[in-house]
């Protein structure tokens, strides 16, 4: 799928500012237009930022919401190609930050060394990634049991996003996140992520040891259901392995919608603050 017409004046207009441009990855069940806040503080401390899709994604949540199968049979390699060719696009290699699948996406571009610098938050395991916790497994659930997942997108229910996203903040507050944010999503790359291990061809798999991975940031929400902090830490021992910088994050009482929810910008600075300690050294 081509990149659309949006995003290339997205990527024209970063380009035309000279900027270092901070490429922001959404994961499943959001639309990249959730990064919003995060975007308007990366510019407003000089950076460049596009936000891409996944292919085909509706414009709007309630776009999304009225037709849930447009996001059906979506696939890891088909995304990350995507981003890829919006990264390629670009006069200069970026920041990547991703959320989520959107943080397997970000570390997959880095191993093939497309990113300057990278922030994966609560991402989701990559091939080699062993822990899976209970909490990983119910959270995926609703993915994982869908019958004809390849065809059909896949809507949680408020007590499914309750559970794998805002169970560390108040009912009404994951309410109003429930019915701002949420979207369908493809079931295909849970199930990806949850047979990687067992097949030689996983779409999931990283490259870590790439000497020119750039410098990582992982950030964990310790009370994440979706992408526990087990998970983020045994993805950090693999990458820590690496020559390069790889740093460790874990933000306390936070849960998987910690990139949306009313704490985000304190996810945020542990962003920044990375990608400007490493980002003029990476350019």
């Amino acid at each position: 799928m081509p990149l659309t017409s949006a995003e290339r004046d997205e990527i024209d207009a970063a380009n035309a500012t000279g900027r270092t441009p901070v490429v922001f990855v959404h994961g499943l069940w959001l639309l990249s237009s959730s990064w919003q806040p995060w975007r308007s503080l990366f510019e407003e401390q000089g950076f460049a930022t596009i936000a891409p899709g996944w292919p085909d994604d509706p414009e709007t949540v309630e776009q999304a919401k009225s037709d849930p199968d447009v996001f059906a049979g979506k696939m890891v390699r088909q995304v990350t190609d995507h981003y890829a060719e919006a990264i390629d696009a670009l006069d200069q290699a970026p920041v990547v930050i991703g959320h989520s699948f959107g943080g397997l996406i970000a570390q997959t571009l880095a191993g093939e060394s497309k990113n300057a610098v990278t922030v994966a938050i609560d991402a989701a395991q990559f091939k080699g990634v062993t822990a899976l916790p209970p909490s990983a497994l119910k959270a995926g659930a609703p993915a994982l049991l869908k019958f004809n997942h390849s065809k059909h997108g896949v809507t949680l229910t408020y007590e499914q996003f309750a559970y794998g996203w805002t169970n560390a903040l108040s009912d009404e507050e994951g309410r109003a996140l429930y019915e701002k944010f949420h979207v369908p999503a493809s079931g295909v790359p849970i199930f990806q992520a949850a047979t990687a291990n067992f097949n030689p061809f996983a779409e999931t798999k990283v490259v870590t040891d790439n000497h020119d991975r750039g410098p990582l940031l992982l950030i964990a929400g310790a009370e994440d259901h979706t992408v526990p902090q087990s998970v983020v830490e045994n993805e950090y021992r693999i990458q820590q392995k690496n020559p390069g910088v790889t740093e460790l994050v874990v933000i306390p009482n936070r849960g998987h919608s910690l990139i949306i929810d009313s704490g985000w910008r304190e996810v945020a600075d542990e962003a920044l603050e990375f990608v400007q300690r490493h980002a003029a050294a990476a350019a």
